[in-house]
Order: structure tokens, then sequence, then C-alpha cells
């Protein structure tokens, strides 16, 4: 492996300390020790794995690592938006390209410009037009405003709001939930003219009690966290997130409600493992949601032995597959999964007769779906305020979307 791009932004590491990073890393690889941060002397390596590359910064100093593995990501995505896919051969063919964006994402050490929409405007992949955008830098990179730019216009003004929640399931064998979670986003789809200044109110429990209205369903949200464009002072004091929104797609804000979460669906399994002649599986898979509620592309993933062959498979609904490489029959409920309806799969495979001494895990059942017109937590968008100066009557769409995130349940085989 070799260093493919390299820039010091400060000059007090010296350059050739990379050379010893993939060394550490393969000891400790090997030694069962890897971790995200690795030391070499008073230097210490910061890094993160993407595709065939690993993205590392270096420091001999006590740097904040949040903010530098923030930085890290925010480079797999700005080189992501310009070259689609970031591997090797991007970067080998892009290098000029990949220079002049790190020179613009920081500087001497400190992130400067860092949004992917802003940098297009004046770091293009044309080298003829990179030339010229040199001596014109949009007003926007030195605007407190640096996430949008100035005199944007659209015919027709809307803004299209999805709050989308995963949850978070861990059931033991003994059908007790162990742990359980929501994890919420609301994303933007901005396309308003001009500078607006908008306002969201949400069911929250803080506001409502804060302004004496403690009625109704409230939520109660922790760990949240706001896109740079929240005024976060004004999100303190009265709990109003009040922002002037990026142009196009962003994530407004991401949230945490850790509450006990009643599974959405239910998964019962019985696996029967005769020694030296077969395996067999029943699955059966509920919806516990409103009836009128509908759940997309809903999969289940049984694991079975390493050593299973023959297949056979019985199904009420839907479509099973042995997938052998990952060791798993995967279900598909291809139709609609409706609330309060039931599927069973039956599935029959064969061991070969020499048994296998591999001690392996038990690896649970995973799930996967999607709910729309629903969220879990009963989080709701009471409201959405666009202010401008020129007084354009703007459109807010609301959607709502339920789906799986860490969903697993155990099994006693």
């Amino acid at each position: 492996l070799s260093v493919l791009i390299c820039r010091n932004y400060k000059g007090d590491v010296d350059m050739a300390e990379i050379d010893n990073f993939m060394p550490l890393l393969m000891q400790h690889e090997e030694e069962g020790l890897l971790c995200p941060v690795i030391a070499h002397g008073n230097v210490h390596f910061m890094w993160i794995k993407h595709s065939n590359l690993y993205l590392v910064a270096t420091t001999n100093k006590n740097s904040n690592a949040s903010l530098v593995y923030s930085f890290l990501y925010k480079l797999v995505e700005v080189f992501t938006e310009y070259f689609k896919e970031l591997e090797e051969e991007s970067i080998q063919d892009n290098f000029v390209l990949v220079y002049e964006l790190l020179d613009e994402l920081m500087d001497f050490g400190f992130p400067q410009t860092t949004d992917s929409k802003i940098l297009q405007e004046y770091i293009t992949q044309e080298g003829t037009k990179l030339e010229v955008a040199k001596s014109k830098v949009p007003t926007t990179v030195t605007n407190a405003v640096s996430w949008r730019s100035e005199g944007i216009k659209y015919k027709k003004n809307e803004v299209f709001i999805d709050v989308i929640e995963s949850i978070n399931v861990l059931v033991n064998a003994n059908g007790s939930v162990m742990s359980s979670d929501i994890v919420g986003s609301i994303k933007l789809k901005t396309m308003l003219s001009g500078m607006p200044e908008l306002r969201l109110g949400l069911n929250d429990r803080v506001l409502f009690a804060l302004t004496g209205r403690d009625k109704g369903k409230t939520v109660v949200m922790e760990d949240v966290k706001f896109h740079q464009c929240v005024r976060l002072s004004r999100f303190d004091s009265d709990r109003t997130i009040s922002f002037i929104p990026p142009d196009g797609e962003s994530e407004l804000m991401s949230y945490r409600i850790n509450t006990h979460v009643k599974p959405l669906i239910w998964i019962e399994s019985v696996i029967e493992k005769f020694s030296h002649s077969r395996v067999e599986i029943m699955v059966k898979a509920k919806g516990q949601f409103k009836k009128q509620s509908v759940a997309n592309n809903v999969e289940v993933r049984v694991p079975v032995p390493s050593d299973a062959d023959s297949p056979k498979f019985k199904t009420s609904t839907g479509h099973a597959k042995y997938v052998p490489e990952k060791n798993l029959v995967v279900l598909n409920e291809v139709t609609f999964f409706i609330g309060g309806k039931e599927f069973l799969m039956r599935a029959h495979f064969g061991l070969p007769s020499v048994e296998n001494d591999e001690v392996e895990g038990k690896p649970p059942i995973t799930v996967k779906f999607e709910i729309p017109y629903f969220t879990v937590s009963g989080i709701q968008v009471r409201y959405m305020k666009i202010i401008e100066k020129s007084g354009y009557q703007a459109l807010p769409w609301v959607r709502y979307i339920t789906q799986s995130g860490d969903y697993q349940l155990r099994t006693n085989v």
C-alpha cells in the first residue's frame, strides 16, 4: 500500500511519519488490538477506511479527536459528491482537483468551507473553469450564511420535509426485549427563492411545558444534533428551531428517543437441528402495528448452519431464497405486510453425514422493513413558517417514514 495524496497543513509533523502508519495498523490488526487512534512516538494517527482507501490525519498535539473524525467523514462526503465513487482510481484520475479541494476544505489545520454545494460553485471538474474560477470567489464563502448562495430563484417555492425514524431492537431467545430505542432525523429538500427564514414547530414536550400547553401527544428528544444553519441560542432559550436553510437536500436535525419500543414485526422461530441428517426451521412473522398501516420491502434473514445443503421451502406468502455464501435464508414479502397479518415459512435443509466439529456462534434473525405515513414515537411537524422579504407564498410538504435500524431477534439454536 502506498500514499496517494498527502497534504501537510501546519508543517509540524514530518511528512515521512505517514510511512509508519500501515506497518502499525497491520501489527495492531494481527494482535487483535485495532483502534481508531494509533500512536507512534509523539505522533498520533487518526484514521477511517472507505472502500479501498484509508484517510489518515496526523497530529503531535492534544487535538480534538471528534473534530478530526468529523472532518475525515466530511472529506468522504465531499469527494463522493465530486467523483460519485470514492476509491483509488478516482483519486488518481483527479489528483489536481483533490489538492484544490483539500486547500479549500482546510486552512492551516482549521476546517474552512466544507459544504460541497458551495465548493462546486468555484471548484469544478473542468480544468479551464478551474483556472477562471480562481479570480472570482463567491461571496458565500465569506458570508455569515456560508451554506447558502445568494440570488437563488424558483418559479414554484416548496419545502419537502421527511421525518424518518429507525427502530433499534434486540430481543433475546426467550422473547423479552433487551434493548430498544428510536433514532430519528428530519431531512429537507428546499426549493425556495432568496434568503428565507424558516421556523419549524414540533410536538416537543419541553416546548409545550415552557408555553403551558402540555396537552396531547408530545415527545422527549435526546442527543439532538442540528445542521449548522440552526440558531442554537434561540433553541436553547425557547426551543424554537429557526434557520436559513441550505438550498436543495440537507439533514436539518437528528435525535434519539430512549424509550421502550414494542417490536413492530414480531418473529417466532423454531429451529431443530438433527445431527448427521437435517435441520428444520419454522418462522412465523406478524405485524404488530395498526391494520391501516402497511410495511413495504419486508425482509427477514434467518441464519442456517454453514454446512447445510438441499434446501426446501414452503411459505404461506412471499418468497424464500437460500443465500449459501452468507449462510442465510432470506424471506421477501413482495406484496405488502399489513398490520395484524401473519406469514409462515417452513424450511428443510440436509446436513452432511460427517459431523462438523467447527464451533459456530448463534447469529440472530434480522428484519428489514419500511412503514410510510407513520412514526413510532408520535413526533409531529406542527407548523413550518416561511418568511422572506419578497413576501411570496410557499408550500411545505411533510412525509413520515418508520424503518428498521439494528433489528435483531436471537434464537436458541
